[in-house]
């Protein structure tokens, strides 16, 4: 990074999924020569989908401009997309951002706003399938970088994505310190926690509660993508 000063905005919003956040900015804010700007389109207190409260975010519309541009996910996110002032805020830092960034389904609200068309992206696997629709490229890696351009999975996936935008932004060896410093060596008790490594009754599971919960979710999101997808 050459520059002396880089600001990373991080857009907050209801029902957020709290770790698709906190992860990442629990990386970015200890970089050195980084500000991290917490906001959201109504500013004051949000809360998450887990029921966390994050206090004094700042307002999108007072941020005239940011470096990197980085969007979480949660179940909150067919409400992001249907809300014309975020994502008139969304493209506007976007249209000055160097970087653009996501993790779990904020991609899509970069997708919904125009911003991944024929890029690659990541994305939470139950929602991948809904990139294509803002026409983006689904990519089921866990980081994933198009250009300027980088998206994680879902939820865990935020910190490999973090670490790979902290050597980007700040050097690999600021990156690999802070590595070290949060000891970030994960050791998962047992395997599992994609599709394809998970044992086929936990798979029936998961696709059970999925069932229950998804379809109004996706429902709001292909309602916004008819109206702003030719």
């Amino acid at each position: 990074m050459n520059q002396t000063a880089f600001t990373v905005v991080e857009v907050v919003f209801p029902l957020m999924t709290q770790l698709d956040f906190t992860a990442p900015h629990q990386v970015f804010s200890r970089l050195p020569g980084i500000t991290t700007r917490v906001a959201s389109a109504t500013g004051g207190t949000i809360a998450s989908h887990e029921g966390l409260r994050f206090e004094g975010t700042e307002r999108l519309a007072d941020i005239p401009a940011c470096d990197l541009l980085f969007v979480p996910g949660g179940t909150g996110i067919a409400a992001v997309l249907n809300d014309a002032e975020t994502m008139a805020q969304v493209r506007r830092l976007a249209a000055g951002a160097r970087y653009l960034t996501s993790v779990c389904t904020g991609s899509l609200v970069l997708a919904g706003a125009g911003l991944l068309k024929g890029k690659r992206a990541a994305c939470h696997w139950a929602w991948r399938g809904q990139l294509a629709r803002f026409g983006a490229i689904p990519d089921a890696g866990r980081v994933v970088r198009d250009g300027d351009i980088i998206t994680g999975g879902g939820v865990t996936a935020g910190l490999d994505f973090a670490f790979t935008v902290a050597a980007e932004i700040a050097g690999p060896d600021a990156a690999e310190a802070l590595l070290l410093m949060l000891e970030y060596a994960p050791e998962p008790p047992f395997p599992g926690g994609r599709p394809e490594l998970a044992r086929p009754e936990v798979k029936r599971r998961v696709d059970e509660i999925y069932g229950a919960i998804l379809p109004k979710r996706m429902a709001d999101v292909e309602e916004y993508a008819r109206r702003m997808v030719p």
